[in-house]
């Protein structure tokens, strides 16, 4: 496990913990066994079946607190690929579990079978009559198709607050709800058709002609026993009324019994019982839904109250006023908010504990259309018990602020919790008009069992959620957990004849109380639709229904300490999508999980052994470490932060030796760089890809990257760089990124001017000149030795970049301008303060970097005129701009630079990282892929960044030429005597 530049994996083995009874068996360092293996090859290929150590711990973990090691995972491509899998569960007994977004909370997307990934090859999605409705697959994110179906002024009605991670086929076999759905707009109300297949693979789409025979003719037991169902139910008045009433609320526990009642053929009768089915009744393909008006003005209040009964007494006027939320708080949450969330009012700290909080939200196609349902609320809450007087707020900022909030309360505890605690969120739902009432029962019942009494939830719905924090590793927590679970059965059912579960799924922990909620009958009668669809109990056993006492206390995963960096993590899964290597190998989330699993594992474990041998290319190799990934974590942990400790970690002295080389001699790198980069102008291409590829093959892929035909032209030495002024002149020191001083433009635009050519000429003509250092070569913001986790290297070059600031900036007078924003980003001295001397941190904080972003939006574009407007480009805001807040204003100057402005929808990190994606091209190829597609056939007159590194991704999957917006800015402003052209791209 030692590569040729003398890294060893074995050096980032963690410590092992204390023996855990959930640690992976040694039989999952063969992987899956034969024969399962050898079947599922030969029915998917080797690209179908995830079958490594690595794999099964990767997929054994959802959001949440179960985690189930399955013999294999399946990839399926297409539904003859789901079909296939389906006939071998069949032949061979073994169960199937559906994963799409992995999200689920109670443990619907594990099992100790197959576990199928129908989110990798399930991606496609259409707007259809103008937005009204829309036809998507099962892995397709519920907030790409909002970022569609914004286009056309419309939404989708389930909104839960996973929206950017949740998948549809999670959220279909959920009926996942959320703040404003209600039971009026989520899926069993707004899904028109469903594309399923059947457990014996039949494959029936209810929208398409002659669908109903198609489905008696592919299952006419179960279409004849549903109808038998419908009759039997419909003879029994009382149980027909009790199901209807408790639907009139949100409900998600075991199936939906009022589809026998809403539909009265069996086609239709079974599409409805498969919305909430939790994959127990068949594999749903593709799912229809009705769209609603996207409504994007918001007007939003949160209103301090005396008691939960005073802000429950003023929602029912809220809601007939047209309050598209009313979201309830108690006071523990707040004040909580207020001491560790950055950006809450300290005001909070001081709240009564018995208070509680409304978050009052309107919403309209206009800002007027807000000011008559506004007046009209804050009519309503001049109320007895509002602690002050409310107002509402319109600006976007202070709106975020009080949504992540409500939101946040998961982050807030995660980030809170003692080492080992899990974190476990519920929900239920009472009568709305009780929901006050049943707040402060929750409250006192999560006292009594030691949990924090903080509840939030859908005051209008009667939906409350609250958090659970046990340590499954100590015996007298596990009790604890059981008897509130226990007591809150008792409270729900008995106290208020409520819903166990609202808008989660029922799920494995609420599966053996379904018969408690729902009473014999009701429940004999859900096991009958399991029998008809699914006679050889072959899809999701015990996830739905489960006859096994404490079940729901088998499973239950232990959270052992690891990298303090990520420890916290919960497993939510708020990561993967902005993961460019999710497609590839892994996610952050399951590099975490598999640092757990190491962890619970005794040094010399075969276990450990294979794990780490897989973890090398599949969690450090292909890691973008961009970081990218803390802004969508509820904890803010960075993946990429661990991933670069590791890298550290397990180089060798020998290692540290060859880096500090590189860098101490990087302005020759520089130059050789450009000599062949040069030569593959030259026509050379075909040579320096054998010769890189003999390189790679000798050193490893870490050290030489792949050569391809997309490399563009050299850029031209600093030394030659013309124009620019003396320092004495200047507006700012202009710093080009070292991998500007390596690749010019596309090989297509030789000719232009330079990336750093044009910043000297733009800024120029804006009445900003730069002074251009003469030595600037050989010096370096540092990141690709920080990111490759070299500590001497990245000390040498930071403290080396540290002196050169100081002493072109004239110790701060002037500031530091660069035209890469990822070096920007580095240059802001924060991370490289880790590496450098006190005296010199405190000395480059007179030092101001400017981001390129910052420069031409704040110093350069009001001050030049442009030609007439390109008619369209596309943008890519790199990781770095989105992390340092500035890609709005990158959209800002795009949308003066051109008419329209094509953001792919499926946006993120582009995988390049520096030079990751050079080492690596199969990581840029599989976090663009979507974006190429999406950009296929569009007439574009630039495509546009602000990282030279995310540039050469970019055109190298799209095959368009990007460029950095300063260079089509240069382009746009120039002189008449220089007119420019728009070439299509």
């Amino acid at each position: 496990m030692v590569t040729a530049l003398g890294t060893d994996v074995r050096r980032i083995a963690p410590e092992a913990t204390a023996t855990v009874s959930d640690r992976a068996p040694d039989w999952v360092a063969h992987g899956t066994p034969d024969p399962l293996r050898g079947e599922l090859l030969r029915a998917l290929g080797p690209a179908g079946a995830a079958t490594r150590a690595l794999d099964l711990v990767r997929y054994a973990s959802d959001a949440s607190p179960y985690r189930t090691i399955p013999r294999a995972v399946a990839i399926p491509r297409d539904l003859a690929d789901v079909q296939a899998v389906l006939a071998l569960a069949r032949r061979s007994g073994t169960p199937i579990v559906f994963r799409a977004g992995g999200t689920s909370l109670n443990g619907q997307a594990q099992g100790e079978g197959i576990l199928m990934d129908v989110r990798r090859h399930f991606q496609r999605a259409r707007v259809e009559e103008g937005g009204a409705r829309i036809r998507a697959q099962p892995g397709v994110i519920l907030g790409h198709l909002n970022r569609m179906l914004a286009r056309h002024g419309r939404r989708i009605g389930p909104d839960p607050a996973s929206t950017d991670i949740a998948c549809v086929g999670g959220v279909v076999a959920n009926n996942s709800g959320g703040m404003r759905c209600g039971v009026h707009a989520d899926s069993y109300s707004t899904v028109s058709s469903i594309t399923f297949v059947l457990a014996n693979g039949a494959v029936v789409d209810t929208a398409a002609a002659g669908a109903a025979e198609a489905f008696a003719a592919a299952a006419p037991e179960l279409a004849a026993g549903l109808i038998e169902l419908r009759g039997e139910l419909l003879a029994d008045a009382q149980l027909c009324e009790r199901i209807r009433r408790k639907f009139e609320i949100k409900n998600t526990t075991g199936y939906r019994l009022c589809a026998l009642l809403d539909a009265d053929e069996p086609l239709e009768i079974f599409r409805r019982l498969l919305i909430g089915s939790e994959g127990t009744l068949a594999f749903v393909a593709e799912a229809v839904f009705e769209t609603l008006p996207l409504q994007p003005e918001t007007a939003l209040s949160l209103v301090h109250f005396r008691d939960i009964d005073a802000a429950a007494a003023v929602v029912p006027e809220l809601v007939a006023a047209g309050a598209s939320a009313t979201e309830l708080m108690v006071a523990p949450t707040l004040i909580a908010a207020a001491w560790n969330m950055p950006g809450t009012p300290e005001a909070w700290k001081e709240l009564p504990p018995e208070s509680a909080a409304l978050l009052v939200e309107f919403r309209a196609d206009s800002q007027g259309e807000l000011d008559g349902p506004e007046a009209q609320a804050l009519s309503i809450l001049q109320a007895e018990g509002v602690l002050e007087a409310p107002r509402f707020t319109r600006e976007r900022a202070e709106i975020a602020m009080l949504w992540h909030v409500r939101e946040g309360m998961q982050g807030l505890l995660a980030a809170m919790r003692a080492p080992g605690v899990q974190l476990i969120i519920e929900d239920v739902c009472v009568p709305p008009a009780r929901v006050a009432e049943a707040a402060k029962d929750l409250q006192a019942l999560l006292g009594r069992h030691g949990f924090l009494q903080g509840v939030a939830g859908h005051a209008s719905a009667g939906n409350l959620h609250f958090l659970l924090t046990p340590n499954f590793g100590e015996p007298a927590d596990l009790e604890r957990y059981d008897a509130f679970m226990h007591e809150l059965v008792e409270l729900i059912v008995d106290t208020y004849d409520g819903s166990l579960k609202a808008e989660h799924g029922t799920g494995v922990n609420m599966a053996p109380y379904v018969e408690r909620e729902w009473g014999e009958k009701a429940t004999a009668m859900m096991w009958r639709v399991k029998q008809l669809a699914d006679p050889d109990g072959v899809l999701a056993p015990g996830v739905l229904l489960n006859r096994e006492p404490g079940a729901h206390l088998r499973n239950l995963k232990s959270t052992p300490e690891i990298d303090a960096v990520a420890t916290q993590c919960i497993e939510c899964g708020f990561c993967e999508p902005v993961c460019p290597s999710r497609d590839l190998t892994t996610t952050p989330r399951q590099r975490i999980a598999l640092r757990r699993e190491m962890a619970r594992q005794p040094h010399g474990s075969p276990v450990l052994e294979a794990l780490l041998e897989q973890y090398q290319y599949d969690a450090i190799e292909t890691c973008a470490a961009d970081g990218t990934c803390s802004l969508a974590c509820p904890v803010g942990i960075d993946t990429g932060a661990l991933v670069k400790q590791l890298r550290a970690a397990e180089h060798t002295p020998r290692a540290e030796r060859v880096a500090l080389g590189v860098a101490r001699r990087w302005g020759t790198v520089e130059s050789s760089a450009r000599a062949a980069l040069r030569a593959g102008a030259g026509g050379a291409d075909g040579l320096l890809r054998a010769l890189t590829g003999i390189g790679r093959g000798v050193l490893g892929e870490e050290l030489i990257p792949a050569w391809t035909s997309a490399m563009p032209a050299p850029a031209a030495a600093p030394a030659s760089l013309p124009g620019g002024v003396g320092r004495e002149q200047a507006s700012a020191v202009y710093f080009p990124a070292c991998i500007n001083r390596i690749f010019g433009n596309p090989r297509s635009r030789a000719a232009e001017p330079s990336l750093s050519q044009a910043m000297v000429a733009v800024s120029e003509r804006a009445g900003e000149p730069l002074w251009v250092p003469p030595d600037v070569a050989g010096h370096c913001c540092s990141t690709p030795w920080g990111s490759k986790g070299y500590r001497e290297g990245r000390t040498l070059m930071a403290r080396r970049m540290a002196e050169a600031a100081l002493r072109w900036t004239d110790q701060g007078r002037l500031p530091l301008v660069t035209d890469a924003s990822s070096c920007a980003q580095a240059l802001a001295w924060e991370e490289l303060g880790e590496v450098l001397e006190e005296d010199l941190r405190e000395r480059l904080q007179a030092v101001r970097v400017i981001d390129p972003i910052e420069w031409v939006h704040e110093r350069l574009l009001g001050s030049l005129e442009l030609g007439g407007p390109l008619r369209a480009v596309a943008l890519h805001p790199p990781c770095a701009a989105v992390q340092e807040g500035l890609d709005g204003r990158l959209r800002e100057i795009a949308g003066a630079l051109a008419e329209e402005v094509l953001e792919p929808l499926v946006g993120g990190c582009c995988g390049m990282a520096g030079d990751r994606g050079l080492l690596h091209p199969e990581l840029p190829a599989a976090a663009l892929g979507e974006t190429a597609r999406e950009l296929s056939g569009r007439e574009l007159d630039a495509c546009v960044s602000c990282n030279r590194t995310c540039e050469l991704a970019l055109e190298g999957v799209t095959g368009r030429p990007y460029e950095s917006i300063v260079t089509t800015l240069e382009r746009l402003t120039r002189p008449p005597r220089a007119p420019h052209t728009a070439a299509r791209v």
